[in-house]
């Protein structure tokens, strides 16, 4: 499955979360696969997409940043699967 993370830091927490990205923290770890990553422009946050088959190893990812970071994760289709899907909604 894959997940779109948004996440953005908490107050005062920027610098440490620099620090540990420049350091190398940021892989997501074992039986999660980062397909990319976004960062907004403004500093405010950015978007991660994971894929995984396994929920526990996200949480696992997500919790090493909770502490820096409020995390949303939500499980995304591409096109090529949502469009029939709504195809067979609009039948008729």
């Amino acid at each position: 499955m894959k997940v779109m993370s948004m996440w953005s830091a908490k107050p005062g927490a920027l610098p440490e979360a620099v620090r540990r990205f420049l350091a190398g923290l940021g892989d997501p770890g074992e039986g999660v696969t980062l397909l990319g990553r976004w960062h907004k422009t403004d500093f405010s946050g950015g978007f991660s997409l994971f894929e995984t088959s396994d929920p526990a190893a996200l949480y696992r990812s997500a919790s090493r940043w909770a502490d820096l970071m409020d995390i949303t994760n939500s499980l995304v289709v591409e096109d090529g699967e949502a469009g029939p899907a709504l195809a067979g909604m609009f039948k008729g």
